[in-house]
């Protein structure tokens, strides 16, 4: 058996700096991104969150813990302000501890942030809502 620590990448963009809009965005990419990989929680080396500097009322490291996360090992930061990026954005790195080949992970990159990698954008993580996503992967 090769497990080998893969990361996973994410975005999503939310519509405004609450703390509501912060977590419900990150659930929502979280769910995605564990649904179309097939994530289990103790398989997760460690994970990566950053946000916009317009976005600071809420940690999304949050939504993971809300998510069951316990002993994860999570990370916040506010990303670099360049002139013209993408505003309001979330994004996450997962380190995964996986069997599966880099070119069988789904990346996701939700609203907004689609533009940032138009080639992830699938119809399985963008199109279909997060219950389908998790239960058509089971």
């Amino acid at each position: 058996m090769d497990i080998r620590c893969r990361g996973i990448r994410g975005a999503t963009t939310v519509t405004e700096n609450t703390r509501e809009a912060i977590l419900a965005g990150t659930h929502e990419l979280l769910e995605r991104l564990i649904g179309v990989n097939q994530i289990l929680p103790e398989d997760i080396a460690s994970v990566i969150f950053t946000v916009t500097p317009d976005l600071n009322a809420e940690f999304p490291a949050v939504a993971a813990r809300e998510l069951g996360w316990i002993d994860t090992a999570l990370l916040c930061g506010h990303e670099m302000q360049v002139p013209g990026s993408l505003q309001r954005c979330i994004r996450i790195l997962i380190h995964w501890n996986t069997q599966r080949p880099s070119n069988e992970i789904v990346h996701v990159y939700l609203h907004d942030a689609r533009s940032l990698r138009p080639e992830h954008a699938t119809i399985t993580a963008f199109n279909a809502p997060p219950s389908a996503a998790l239960s058509s992967e089971s």
